[in-house]
């Protein structure tokens, strides 16, 4: 039997095609006897409804993005997989950018979804350049904007962060109890609102267990595997820390590599601590002991946020921030010696 359109549908039923488009939607103002006789005449007649029309005419993508620095890093992953599943609830699919920490791409990204490709934005910043006021027209265009991790602490609108200020005065302060005394910070961006948040933690705790600060201790990282191994290398062999405290993901594995090239034992001659959401830090040698955010809620949050502010405009305030805990897990990566 040949298809037929909603209109053909609706005269066999002697409906009108609002009445019809409404049961596909689900709305609650169709009386449940109707709703069925139009299912069931669809399912007889090989009718199927045509919801990206439906959403062209709402002037709706059913689509949200979610812009991120980079997909290997496993936090963000997971943070995408609790992002994915409430848009899934919702009825709404999802389109990835990766800036590769570029500001440009990033500012790219931004205006090509101006054009309607997304209802929404859920965003963790490049973190580069001063002037973020591009984010601005997103207000013009009713396009809701939430920041999860890595924020632009300049623009106002909603976001979800962890207790990065406290992991990180507890991460340096537990190196300090395993008997550390010349811990390395390593950081990839101080200008990203997490990298300040982070150094001032790893401060503070130096601070309360009367360490003097020593600034070649903090190393500027790039986002480069080879130029990280010579920079760790150098700082490993000429500075001869005791700690090394990683502000992120990839900086742990870049530590274990240098220290392995230069016979450094982790834990015996230097003990290494990091951000970090890996499923596969207990099974590294030694098992690596980490800050572990909780990504998936953070994705969850931030969509279920974002998802808010589309269905009631009014019903979340620019300022809201959402602050979840992260979890100091202790493994034999910082293990005191007896």
């Amino acid at each position: 039997m040949q298809n037929i359109n909603i209109k053909q549908l609706a005269k066999a039923l002697n409906l009108s095609t609002s009445t019809v488009s409404r049961a596909f939607r689900d709305n609650s103002d169709i009386n449940k006897e109707t709703k069925e006789r139009i299912l069931a005449a669809a399912k007889a007649f090989h009718y199927m409804p045509n919801h990206y029309a439906s959403n062209l005419r709402e002037q709706r993508s059913k689509t949200i993005a979610v812009i991120v620095p980079e997909l290997a890093n496993n936090f963000f992953s997971l943070a995408i997989h609790g992002i994915e599943r409430i848009a899934r609830e919702k009825g709404y699919h999802i389109l990835i950018y990766a800036t590769g920490d570029d500001f440009e791409k990033e500012v790219s990204f931004i205006q090509h979804l101006h054009n309607g490709r997304a209802d929404g934005i859920i965003m963790s910043v490049s973190g580069e350049a001063n002037d973020h006021t591009y984010l601005n027209e997103l207000a013009q265009k009713r396009l809701p904007l939430v920041f999860f991790d890595r924020v632009y602490e300049d623009i106002n609108t909603p976001r979800v962060i962890t207790n990065d200020y406290q992991s990180s005065f507890s991460a340096t302060q537990h190196l300090i109890k395993q008997g550390c005394k010349r811990i390395a910070y390593l950081v990839i961006n101080k200008n990203l609102s997490i990298g300040h948040t982070r150094m001032q933690g790893y401060l503070d705790a130096l601070q309360k267990h009367k360490i003097l600060f020593d600034d070649q201790l903090v190393v500027d990282c790039s986002n480069s595997y080879q130029e990280n191994n010579i920079i760790l290398k150098k700082m490993l062999k000429q500075l001869k820390p005791d700690g090394v405290f990683t502000s992120v993901e990839r900086l742990a594995f870049a530590t274990y590599y240098a220290c392995y090239d230069l016979n450094i034992s982790i834990p015996n001659e230097v003990k290494v601590i990091g951000f970090s959401s890996l499923e596969i830090a207990p099974l590294l040698n030694p098992s690596l002991t980490t800050i572990t955010q909780p990504a998936t809620s953070i994705g969850i949050e931030a969509a279920s946020l974002l998802f808010k502010m589309l269905e009631n405009p009014g019903a979340v305030n620019s300022n809201q921030m959402v602050v979840l805990d992260s979890k100091l897990v202790k493994r034999k990566s910082t293990e005191k010696q007896a």
